[in-house]
């Protein structure tokens, strides 16, 4: 039988045909927005099976994750997922091959060619969902080899991300813009690069206990299963998926900046499906963000961390130096004596005083004059400077006790104390927010005017607790917000107390050094920034002027 079609007409036919079948992908069932979280509790039974996580928190982002990727439309950025363990049989793989039956267009990225990959992201069926198992050969020692894909998988986190390339067409050399936005699954041994470790949800995989049984994991078994939730993963993507683009999740406290870029798509999942994801997705971003901020850090923020260590072991000698500070031969033969520290074995030589400057140099840090007691001028460093970068670039130390050490001053004349010291707020603004953690206001039972409460030493104070807002203090029975007069008092109290045990380290009677000390106290308990002065001239009166007229007043 002859064809008597054009070929015009053929190709037209084989278009609409090509059409019908939606690219050979079955198009997903209508599923409503109020099943989103039985989908989610089906895709984390499914995932328990196989996996054995190190936490629910890792579990619960693991679920997330899988379903955001159904919603790559949606997101202004898409975080990374990185399985990483210190050691081989962990569950990395495993992970990899049960999140393939659950994601949308999966690419197994295993001994796969850039071009490749990159072909597969600017395809117009839109960004493919890459498991690059075994990460830690692009990362590795062989890095330079795989410069193409490292500026895949750094640039592609955010929507509308492009990776350039030359293109060589006969004789001409053009450029051309692929687009590298793709949902990326990593997993490989020790750690990543900053810049992919900071855009991804980190899980330390580990291996089984003998106690933790999962099932053994057969594709041709489970992959029906699997492609099911699949199926009705994407159903509902499509159903929220307008609520999804226009979604705005709070952020719970501590994630915030890249850390919420990180976890925005994955806490509107959440949100979306209802139940109790919202709850456990914040849980988890909390828990796996400080879990994140555990990698190894930089050796510049190794040193400053260590040199905080320096500083707090070495308070008293810090205090008693003019400007306050450290030697830098002090330094030097310290750091090398730290547990665990790279400082003795610099290229082979302990740190010298010529690298520690130049480290110092990139935060504008540089030695200085100091006169350590009963010593001769010598240069060092001086620890409000440095202070300053431990409360930006570190996380503040546990709250612990510190014993009464004697406030000094800065050149810029302002009070520093070892608490201050301790919890990093040494900073050239060292006022905290009133709801600051470290805010501590020794608690009392006091009278008013005669400071005693009964008490057989009118002196003496209670356990330290935590701070209310500066509103909760009036005891006075005034409105205004403030300080009550049983806290003036108590504060001048204390500051007396602190006076007289410090009167043989500084010089006291140098009224300046009394109020910086007094304006420390009043910051601390709690009071608002517009009236920390006023509430230091209360105090002052109350110290210098008396109670007793106080009172008349």
């Amino acid at each position: 039988m002859s064809d008597d079609r054009t070929p015009e007409q053929i190709a037209a036919e084989i278009i609409a045909k090509a059409k019908t079948k939606n690219n050979g992908k079955a198009k997903p069932p209508k599923i409503a927005r109020n099943e989103g979280a039985a989908i989610l509790d089906g895709a984390f039974a499914f995932l328990t099976r196989f996996v054995a996580y190190p936490s629910e928190h890792a579990h619960v982002a693991h679920v997330l994750w899988i379903a955001h990727a159904h919603l790559m439309s949606a997101w202004e950025s898409t975080p990374r997922l990185a399985f990483l363990s210190p050691e081989p049989a962990s569950g990395k793989t495993r992970s990899m091959e049960v999140s393939e039956l659950l994601v949308p267009d999966p690419v197994a990225a295993v001994n796969v060619t850039p071009a490749y990959l990159f072909r597969k992201c600017g395809s117009e069926d839109g960004p493919p969902t890459i498991l690059f198992d075994e990460i830690d050969s692009v990362f590795g020692p062989k890095a330079r080899e795989n410069e193409e894909l490292r500026a895949l998988l750094n640039s592609g986190h955010r929507r509308g991300a492009t990776a350039g390339r030359c293109v060589v067409r006969g004789k001409i050399v053009e450029t051309e813009e692929i687009s590298s936005y793709a949902a990326v699954a990593l997993a490989g041994l020790g750690w990543l690069p900053d810049t992919i470790l900071s855009r991804s949800v980190i899980i330390r995989m580990r291996r089984r206990a003998p106690e933790e049984r999962i099932e053994a994991f057969r594709r041709r078994v489970h992959a029906p299963v699997g492609e099911a939730l699949r199926r009705r993963l994407a159903g509902w993507a499509a159903t929220i998926l307008n609520e999804a683009t226009e979604a705005r999740p709070d952020m719970p406290a501590g994630v915030e900046d890249r850390d919420a870029d990180v976890w925005e798509p994955l806490l509107a999942v959440a949100d979306i499906a209802g139940g109790d994801w919202p709850q456990r997705a914040r849980d988890a971003a909390v828990k796996l963000v400080a879990v994140a901020r555990q990698a190894e850090p930089s050796l510049n923020i190794r040193l400053l961390g260590d040199l905080r260590t320096i500083f707090m072991d070495r308070l008293d000698v810090v205090l008693h130096s003019t400007p306050p500070g450290l030697p830098t031969k002090t330094i030097l033969s310290v750091l090398p004596e730290l547990e665990d520290a790279p400082w003795g074995d610099l290229k082979g030589k302990p740190i010298t005083d010529h690298q520690l400057a130049r480290r110092l140099r990139h935060y504008e840090i540089r030695s200085k004059n100091i006169r350590p007691e009963g010593g001769s001028e010598c240069k060092g460093y001086d620890y409000a400077e440095l202070g300053e970068l431990w409360r930006r670039y570190l996380p503040p130390l546990a709250d612990k006790p510190v014993a009464s050490v004697a406030t000094v001053e800065s050149p810029e004349n302002e009070a520093f104390s070892a608490t201050d010291m301790q919890s990093g707020a040494v900073a050239d603004n060292p006022e905290p927010s009133h709801d600051s953690p470290y805010a501590t206001v020794p608690t009392v039972d006091e009278t008013a005017c005669d400071g005693s409460g009964g008490a057989e030493n009118p002196h003496e104070t209670g356990p330290a607790t935590l701070a209310t807002d500066a509103t909760d203090l009036a005891g006075s029975g005034s409105d205004e917000p403030g300080l009550s007069w049983r806290t003036i008092d108590r504060l001048a109290n204390e500051v007396e107390e602190w006076a007289y045990a410090n009167r043989n380290k500084i010089r006291t009677d140098q009224v300046s050094v009394i109020e910086a000390e007094i304006r420390r106290r009043v910051i601390g308990a709690g009071v608002l920034p517009e009236i920390v002065a006023f509430e230091t001239e209360r105090v002052m009166t109350s110290l210098f002027e008396g109670r007793e007229a106080r009172c008349r007043r």
